[in-house]
């Protein structure tokens, strides 16, 4: 008997209540046991906490590359507006309103951009699409707390283009690194070159003054060289002298 003179309003949830006689009433009821006239009045509940949402779109960029974007949306209504929400909306006020905003919102926030400043500059675009969406949201009573891009890909042409300029980049580097690399070596040749010569003006001005002493020094000098390894060889073998 006395459920029908009472409702129970359960945590996170507010109770509006439509009056058969004069409609939807602007009081807001909070959380608790509370009393109504049978018949008479009907409290219908909403829940006012966070509910998260995926809102998902395919648009255009500044530069007409079609991008996949998705957001991450946490919404929930203004608790003093809602008896004009439910009025206006109904109970799944956030059904009707956040796929429609947030696509309108991400093609109009994404056109402004080109591809590559959408990865570049990611965190201004997703402080661009918050701003905006919460800016239309708050039109419709419903609060915002918090919006994240989760998800962010470019048409088969596009990652094309980005996959030829990077092999087009590595292959820039490789040619710099072969002509960095012939540079050096023709710098080296050029030093041992210009040794070589030196080394050739020193002996031919040695031998103009020591004549063929030079020449005998450099035999004597091999032919202890030669001596030398002979005498520590195990496999050579010392054969008397007929003479």
């Amino acid at each position: 008997f006395v459920e029908f003179f009472t409702y129970d309003v359960d945590a996170g949830t507010r109770a509006v209540i439509f009056d058969k006689m004069r409609g939807i009433q602007d009081i807001v009821v909070g959380e608790g046991t509370h009393f109504k006239i049978p018949f008479f009045q009907v409290p219908i509940i909403m829940d006012v906490r966070d509910r998260p949402r995926s809102i998902h779109s395919v648009t255009g960029t500044k530069d007409l590359q079609m991008v996949n974007i998705s957001l991450r949306v946490l919404s929930r209504p203004r608790e003093d507006k809602l008896a004009t929400i439910y009025s206006t909306l109904g109970a799944d006020f956030d059904d009707r309103t956040l796929p429609s905003l947030g696509n309108e919102v991400l093609k109009a926030v994404v056109a402004q951009y080109n591809a590559e400043e959408l990865l570049s500059k990611r965190a201004l675009v997703s402080e661009g699409i918050r701003k905006a969406l919460i800016e239309r949201a708050d039109k419709y009573n419903l609060i915002l707390d918090d919006v994240s891009i989760t998800h962010l890909t470019f048409g088969r042409e596009f990652a094309k283009a980005i996959e030829h300029k990077q092999v087009a980049q590595q292959e820039a580097e490789t040619q710099a690194y072969m002509v960095a690399r012939s540079d050096q070596e023709r710098k080296a040749a050029v030093i041992r070159a210009e040794g070589e010569a030196e080394a050739a003006i020193l002996i031919s001005k040695a031998m103009a003054s020591a004549g063929n002493g030079l020449i005998e020094v450099r035999r004597i000098d091999t032919a202890k060289e030669v001596a030398h390894i002979v005498a520590n060889s195990r496999n050579i073998t010392y054969l008397p002298s007929s003479k």
